[in-house]
This record gives structure tokens, sequence and C-alpha cells, in this order.
């Protein structure tokens, strides 16, 4: 199966990318590594992500991270569609 980055997660990923970068730079590389690796764990076992508060989602906690990828399984991909904080209500 596919993964497919919707616009507003590519902008998510930036974003997190950017505030690690200028925040905890010795951090940026190895979490977006983490995240990237995490995602695309999802190839092959696109439902073990929690069902989403939003009708049609399923969120994948990123432990020990303090990020949640919410994403739609696709029948050709699984969509990523953002990434919030833990502080986040995305409800």
């Amino acid at each position: 199966m596919r993964i497919r980055w919707t616009v507003p997660a590519a902008d998510d990923l930036g974003s997190i990318k950017a505030y690690l970068q200028q925040r905890y730079p010795q951090f940026a590389e190895p979490t977006m590594r983490t995240i990237y690796q995490r995602i695309r764990s999802l190839k092959t076992t696109p439902h073990r992500g929690r069902p989403g508060h939003r009708s049609g989602t399923r969120e994948l906690p990123l432990t020990p991270l303090p990020y949640v990828v919410v994403y739609a399984v696709k029948p050709e991909a699984v969509e990523s569609c953002t990434y919030i904080t833990a502080h986040q209500d995305w409800r």
C-alpha cells in the first residue's frame, strides 16, 4: 500500500522540523527519521492505529514523541491527513 501525503500533513511536518531545528537542533533529524519510519510502517499494517475522533480516520500515537498522526485508510493508499502534538485538542 502507498502512503499519500496531504498538503496539510506536509506543512505540519515542515513546522515540526523547523521548530525542532530552532529549539532542539540535536533532536531534529532523529525525530524526523522516527516519524517517517512510523508512517512507512503503515504500508504493511494500515489499521494498526486506533479509530480516530473524526469519522473515517485513524490515529497513530508516535510514542514516546509528543505527536499523533491522523490518517485515513483508502483502497489505494494510506492518506496522511495531519500531525498534531499531544497538547492540541483536535476533536
